[in-house]
């Protein structure tokens, strides 16, 4: 079973992230200087309960497979600079960017949260790393929210549009960059 029909079970109906927002989650998990163990993150999947919210033991083996194989392969993608866009997660001419963009920050987003104090202790805020970091929270965000993002760059006199394209194509390289960098410092601590 794919996680997509593991989400797709009518009894988990809105109490696991979607697939987007899991990708996301489990990237920053992948991205994070230090290896966490799964079972210190994964209930944030399904809201941080103790108890997951399945059936049977069977249905939660299958996920927390599915789970860990995406770990599995964005971890060495991130490190070794390979990191793509997952397939569906693309511009969009509407909305800047589709629902699965947005829903993915989100997920980089909250899982980022769960992670920030090893992060913000390899990478202090007077140091020149904070930046590299600062810049992949504020690009992150800016594709969660666009249409914020585009309204205070319009306030500044920049048009906008034309960065989401640079930010979204950039992503990649950013988290990859970020991860290595991140591991990089983790090891010499």
């Amino acid at each position: 079973m794919t996680l997509q029909e593991i989400l797709a079970q009518p009894e988990l109906n809105q109490k696991l992230l979607n697939e987007p927002k899991t990708t996301g989650f489990v990237t920053a998990m992948a991205c994070s200087p230090n290896v966490l163990a799964p079972e210190a993150w994964v209930p944030y999947l399904w809201g941080g309960d103790e108890v997951a919210p399945f059936s049977d033991g069977e249905q939660l083996e299958n996920y927390l497979e599915q789970i860990i194989a995406m770990w599995n392969h964005f971890r060495p993608a991130l490190l070794s600079n390979t990191w793509v866009w997952p397939d569906g997660y693309a511009l969009d001419d509407q909305e800047i960017v589709n629902s699965n963009v947005r829903d993915f920050c989100e997920g980089l987003l909250q899982g980022w949260q769960l992670i920030q104090d090893d992060w913000e202790t390899i990478m202090p805020e007077e140091s020149e790393d904070s930046s590299l970091l600062g810049g992949v929270l504020l690009s992150l965000s800016m594709l969660y929210d666009p249409e914020t993002s585009i309204a205070t760059l319009n306030d500044q006199g920049i048009e906008g549009l034309e960065q989401f394209e640079e930010i979204f194509n950039a992503i990649p390289t950013m988290l990859c960059g970020l991860t290595m960098r991140g591991v990089a410092l983790a090891e010499q601590a």
